[in-house]
């Protein structure tokens, strides 16, 4: 069994900053990829960055140099620093443990970008 716990969501202005967090639990595996996806309202589940166990990166088109993915192996937990936040950006973003062939999820959290 796999939990993912995701805090640091909320309102921000454009422009600002927002730094999201990952924590899980359960058997995790020590080979494994983390990410976040976003889903905005009346659109697919998109990728946003994700980050092997062996620190290889992928970023989204959209996010790259805006965005960076980290992730502590000891704690297994992800990070997402979200700089220069957009209204584009706005969605709820969730976490993602993908280990082999299964994928876990976590509740999401919601990112509003708005003045």
């Amino acid at each position: 069994q796999v939990q993912l716990v995701e805090s640091g969501g909320g309102l921000v202005q454009p422009g600002g900053s927002l730094r999201l967090s990952c924590a899980a639990s359960g058997s995790t595996g020590s080979i494994n990829v983390m990410g976040w996806y976003r889903q905005a309202p009346g659109k697919q589940r998109e990728l946003v960055a994700t980050m092997t166990s062996g620190g290889s990166i992928n970023y989204a088109e959209s996010v790259k140099s805006r965005f960076t993915i980290s992730r502590d192996n000891a704690k297994v937990t992800v990070y997402l620093q979200m700089n220069s936040l957009k209204p584009e950006d706005t969605a709820v973003y969730y976490c993602n443990l993908h280990i082999i062939k299964n994928d876990y999820w976590g509740q999401g959290t919601q990112v509003t970008v708005s003045s």
